[in-house]
């Protein structure tokens, strides 16, 4: 009898831009709908070269704080999903078409943020919060060391929000373990 060993919870792709990408998936408002931001930014290794095969998700809650109950693969342009999925191209750029989210549950308002990418053997999770006055009393921000905490706050720049994700080295941004997470 052949015993059998657990799995990574990723193959060593790189595969997610032809697998998983869909339709406007990266679009949680259509461009131009009244309070719509651009969020994006680089997704780069620990040689700060770009990651050109990450694909990367949002999630996150609606301009009013409120977290959706129901989401759905497709878009339709008047239901806020929020979530979306966004392959990087060859420069290791990503885009979302989304709102600022409103802050929900006692924290400052942010967008929840999780990586796949070739060489994890496991998706990574972190935080893009936006630049407010409520970063101060956000209890998970405030536990992160000072010196780490600009890796989890998105810069306000001319296209809307920037938030580059630094897998290892040098300002590497912080990411986040749940309970059962391996």
């Amino acid at each position: 009898m052949t015993e059998l060993t657990a799995t990574p919870g990723q193959t060593i792709g790189p595969f997610f831009g032809y697998a998983l990408p869909f339709d406007r998936g990266d679009e949680l408002v259509p461009p131009g709908s009244p309070g719509a931001v651009q969020l994006h930014g680089t997704v780069t290794d620990g040689a700060a070269a770009p990651v050109p095969d990450a694909l990367l998700e949002i999630w996150q809650a609606d301009a009013d704080g409120a977290v959706p109950t129901s989401s759905s693969l497709r878009r339709d342009g008047d239901t806020f999903p929020g979530w979306g999925r966004a392959a990087t191209d060859a420069a290791g750029h990503y885009s979302f078409t989304t709102v600022r989210p409103g802050a929900a549950r006692q924290s400052a308002p942010f967008i929840a943020v999780t990586v796949f990418a070739r060489g994890l053997l496991n998706r990574l999770f972190t935080r893009a919060y936006l630049p407010c006055d409520q970063l101060d009393a956000d209890r998970l921000l405030v536990s992160v060391p000072a010196d780490r905490r600009h890796t989890l706050i998105a810069v306000p720049d001319e296209h809307g929000l920037r938030f580059d994700i630094r897998l290892q080295g040098t300002h590497e941004t912080v990411f986040l373990r749940y309970r059962g997470q391996p």
